[in-house]
């Protein structure tokens, strides 16, 4: 076998970096500014509850208004006729799953899976068109009911919407 000759393996080591130098100088990191997105300002209807979750319509609510003016890629408006795009979100269910039991009553739970699901839906005013719609966004917590059920729930359901509107601001706003 012929042994390669210092040019020409230096000629391939070159045309290797050149390779993936080219392949790896369209990434970006994060959320970039390449991916325009079609909107600038931004509605956020009332949030709709349909689950039997009182509190929970206002303090999700606070967190997606909280959520989306961190982010400053689009500015909030207070009226949908002011807005290039409106996004709706749609409690639609809270349930809690048993995970763990009582070691001695195994008719007591110990500790839950907490979820919340929500639909939401986003509309560019400007182009007539829906983005996307009725897309299901749920988020999921741990309950630990040592401390009493009732008071754990309600100590997590700000998280779970802290949680969510991460979630539904990345739905909205990420350009792939």
């Amino acid at each position: 076998m012929p042994a390669l000759r210092p040019p020409s393996l230096a000629l391939g080591l070159l045309l290797f970096v050149l390779c993936i130098g080219v392949g790896c100088s369209y990434y970006q990191l994060g959320t970039g500014t390449s991916g325009k997105l079609t909107f600038r300002t931004l509605y956020l209807a009332p949030v709709e509850n349909k689950t039997l979750l009182p509190q929970a319509r206002a303090l999700i609510s606070t967190q997606l208004r909280e959520a989306f003016a961190r982010d400053a890629r689009v500015t909030l408006v207070n009226s949908s006729e002011a807005a290039d795009a409106t996004l709706a979100v749609t409690i639609t269910a809270y349930r809690r799953d048993v995970l763990t039991v009582r070691e001695g009553d195994t008719g007591l739970a110990r500790k839950f899976n907490v979820t919340l699901a929500t639909i939401a839906t986003l509309r560019d005013r400007r182009g007539h068109k829906i983005l996307f719609e009725n897309r299901p966004i749920e988020v999921q917590r741990e309950v630990f009911t040592d401390s009493g059920q009732l008071q754990s729930e309600y100590q997590t359901l700000p998280l779970l919407a802290e949680s969510l509107a991460s979630k539904v601001t990345h739905a909205a706003l990420d350009v792939w």
